[in-house]
């Protein structure tokens, strides 16, 4: 079992930045996948971005603006977000997957983002 604790969400301006942290309860150092979702206020949770395998993908809406990292000797999972918009309004959740064929991931409750002037 794996916890998962998000935190650096808040309110912002259009054209700030915010990094979000997500601290595991264990070793993430050998985990096949880590990602972060967003979800809208009523919409879908979609994905945003992940490291698997040691590469970075980003979805579309956020290439160019937001980053990926992970810090194994501190178990935490980043995402610097730049240039934000309105619409990347939402709650950003963690998720790991630890292995590839596990069929096991975790969640974290999530956090609070929200851009508006």
């Amino acid at each position: 079992q794996v916890q998962l604790v998000e935190s650096g969400g808040g309110l912002v301006q259009p054209g700030g930045s915010l990094r979000l942290s997500c601290a595991a309860s264990g070793s993430i150092a050998n985990f096949y996948a880590l990602n972060w979702f967003r979800q809208a206020p009523g919409k879908q949770r979609n994905w945003v971005a992940q490291i698997i395998t040691g590469i970075t993908n980003y979805a579309d809406s956020v290439k160019g603006r937001f980053t990926i990292s992970r810090d194994n000797a501190e178990n935490t999972v980043y995402l610097q977000m730049n240039s934000l918009k309105p619409e990347d309004t939402g709650v950003y959740y963690c998720n790991v997957v630890p292995g590839r064929y596990s069929g096991m991931n975790y969640w974290g409750k999530g956090t609070l983002v929200t851009v508006s002037s």
